[in-house]
């Protein structure tokens, strides 16, 4: 059976290699690379960017979270709906009126030289780590289905994974990344879909009766709304997904990227809005999954595995050959649209915000810039899984509310203020931020019975606003 997975795994590593080459065939440079020419359709980056979004996490944790948090992830996903909303009217029209590569150029614009940096600087600390912990995933389920039987060690599984991502996109960046995700979505949603219609199938159910079974059963439940010190309460997952999403979208050079290289801005608008809503039947067709998967191993009397997101891959190979390519390839395909998504911006971040000279933004510069990312990727997935954490996507969420605190902080009071401010002192007003939000939650959790949620990142950006304020002293309004 791995040789079969060996096989089809390569052939769609093939595939990559094929549109990296019709991408990058005429000349590239920086611009094509950062930027994919401004000339990217909205319709492609907006299917594009699901898989680059879900990545493989989504894939393993939403399914598996179903068995202690049922269907309450949607509360946050109602919330993603109306975060993309926020970022489509309010700050795509600033990165197109300010025609940036890099979005941190905002804070530069509307501070200086310490704040741009200290934004790109929490920008690359919050994205290298995500990314990692999302590849990590992947590698996992590489390891488990494809190099383990090989005898591969999981430091080679994660050389391969990265050196074939650095090899289709160190060249066309962007141009190419907004294809291969293209094509990495359809690959990913096919995947889950088979999976759930031979669960269906085992069960004895039809699409409608599936349906069905799912909504009557103890695993439904959506809305949280008595107990306010409970993590799953409707305000704070809302919140907190329009939050995350301001955050992870409209304040991520990762995502914002792949938008500012749309023709125009009606057109990134318009891909921002549909990508936003696809995220809801995308998330129900995930946890309708792991809802099924339960209720199967519950009628089979199947001892479950005690991670949440070890159920769906302890599943996938006794679902048979097909679905174990499908699952392998889909897992894949969602991991490489996210990490490499992830290295080209991480490397624009650092040409054009850290360097900033053009002198040293050559194509040899930034060839080295993103080896450099690839390599650090490389230690980073070694200490996740060190760190062994139960659910990735809860690590996720922990880490940008942390890393993306202080740059919903600086973005707030530039945009809602007119106040300059004392800007040497920016960069300790943002670290300070994040450890004294983690002291506040310490203490209220250590003497009270209220337990955060990821409202961590509200306080985080709250106190980095304060501080930016307490600067501002004495208040000068910018004319």
């Amino acid at each position: 059976m791995s040789s079969i997975v060996v096989i089809s795994l390569l052939a769609y590593l093939l595939f990559l290699a094929l549109i990296s080459f019709l991408t990058t065939r005429n000349k590239t440079d920086n611009e094509s690379f950062f930027m994919g020419s401004k000339k990217s359709p909205w319709y492609i980056v907006s299917v594009g960017m699901i898989s680059a979004s879900i990545s493989g996490i989504s894939v393993v944790s939403v399914p598996g979270m179903v068995r202690s948090l049922n269907f309450t992830y949607m509360q946050m996903v109602i919330g993603f709906f109306f975060g993309y909303w926020v970022v489509a009217a309010l700050l795509l029209p600033i990165y197109y009126k300010l025609n940036l590569t890099s979005i941190y150029g905002y804070l530069g614009n509307r501070f200086g030289l310490y704040t741009h940096k200290t934004g790109a600087l929490f920008f690359l600390l919050g994205k290298a780590v995500g990314a990692s912990a999302r590849l990590y995933v992947v590698v996992l389920v590489l390891q488990e289905f494809v190099f383990k039987a090989l005898g591969f060690p999981f430091e080679a599984t994660i050389f391969f994974t990265l050196l074939v991502i650095y090899l289709y996109t160190f060249k066309g960046g962007i141009k190419t990344i907004v294809w291969t995700d293209f094509f990495q979505t359809i690959a990913l949603l096919v995947a889950v879909s088979l999976i759930l219609l031979k669960t269906i199938q085992l069960m004895d159910l039809n699409v409608f009766s599936a349906a069905s079974t799912v909504f009557h059963s103890s695993y439904s439940n959506i809305f949280v709304w008595g107990d306010w010190s409970s993590k799953s309460h409707f305000f704070k997952q809302f919140f907190n997904g329009i939050f995350v999403v301001i955050v992870m979208t409209g304040l991520d050079q990762d995502v914002m990227q792949k938008n500012l290289s749309c023709r125009t801005l009606k057109e990134s608008k318009k891909n921002m809005l549909w990508y936003g809503f696809s995220f809801i039947p995308v998330n129900l067709l995930f946890l309708s999954l792991g809802a099924l998967l339960l209720l199967y191993a519950s009628q089979n009397s199947i001892v479950l595995p005690e991670v949440n997101d070890s159920i769906l891959p302890f599943f996938v190979p006794q679902f048979g050959t097909l679905i174990l390519v499908c699952f392998v390839i889909g897992i894949v395909a969602a991991a490489f649209s996210s990490v490499d998504s992830a290295l080209a911006s991480l490397t624009t971040s650092f040409m054009v915000d850290i360097l900033q000279s053009k002198k040293h933004n050559t194509f040899k510069n930034r060839v080295f810039v993103h080896l450099a990312f690839t390599l650090l990727f490389f230690f980073l997935v070694l200490l996740f899984r060190a760190w062994n954490s139960k659910s990735a996507l809860d690590a996720i969420y922990t880490i940008v509310s942390y890393t993306y605190g202080p740059i919903l902080g600086l973005f707030a009071f530039g945009l809602f203020t007119s106040y300059s401010i004392r800007e040497k002192w920016v960069p300790l007003v943002a670290l300070a931020s994040p450890f004294l939000a983690f002291l506040i939650k310490f203490l209220i959790e250590t003497h009270f019975t209220y337990r955060f949620g990821y409202e961590i990142l509200m306080l985080n950006g709250a106190l980095c606003f304060l501080g930016l304020w307490i600067l501002s002293y004495p208040r000068v309004r910018l004319r």
